[in-house]
């Protein structure tokens, strides 16, 4: 293991021991991401306030954790998920479930339109459009590709299969490509998004996140 998960494996293993430092160094890496994710489901106005709530979890139950950094964000991912949930209930609002697509068979795209159009915009504007698709959609894209997580974990998350997963995430990144393609102000860089890992340790480009996201898509 090389690179930023190695970096943060250790870092999670030195929080446990109470390194404050450590902890520090796991929100930064993790938090970005993670409040993007918490975001497209409770929308902007509470999202701090619901993230906030899902890292005093962590930090309460991380000696409880037991794995790697990929496993810490797909662990972290699913506390977020549920205190964005109950934020939901006490509200009285329901997320907006879009079908039932597990029996599903998601295809590769023929190219990487999708990848190539979340690349062109900044961070809100791609989050506040991603919040546009059905929400199984919507949880799968930035599970995949602003958390960053696999399949498997996405679908650990999620409580679905992996298929389901896959295919959500490619009927979503599809749907987006749509999206940006009829929205105007879709111009500018992707700044502010977090770069995807880079699993050697790469030093992560504009053209390396384009490629990441490409991957994604045909993976599923």
């Amino acid at each position: 293991m090389l690179g930023d998960d190695a970096e943060l494996t250790a870092a999670v293993l030195a929080a446990q021991d109470g390194n404050e430092t450590a902890f520090r160094t796991v929100y930064r890496a993790v938090h970005p991401r993670l409040l993007g994710y918490v975001r497209t489901l409770v929308g902007d106005p509470d999202a701090e306030d619901v993230a906030s709530e899902a890292w005093l979890q962590i930090a309460r139950d991380l000696d409880r954790f037991s794995g790697d950094a990929d496993r810490f964000r797909g662990w972290a991912a699913r506390i977020a998920r549920n205190r964005a949930l109950d934020h939901i209930r006490m509200r009285g609002r329901r997320p907006a479930i879009g079908g039932d697509e597990t029996e599903l068979t998601g295809r590769p795209a023929e190219s990487d339109t999708a990848g190539e159009a979340i690349e062109s915009l900044a961070t809100d504007h791609t989050l506040s459009l991603i919040a546009r698709l059905p929400q199984d959609q919507a949880e799968a894209v930035v599970l995949r590709v602003v958390v960053g997580l696999d399949a498997k974990t996405a679908a650990e998350t999620l409580g679905k299969r992996p298929g389901a997963v896959r295919t959500a995430a490619h009927r979503g990144l599809k749907r987006l490509a749509e999206l940006l393609g009829a929205d105007p102000e879709s111009t500018g860089g992707l700044d502010g998004l977090p770069p995807q890992r880079e699993p050697r340790g790469r030093a992560v480009t504009s053209a390396s996140v384009t490629q990441s996201v490409a991957r994604t898509q045909k993976d599923m």
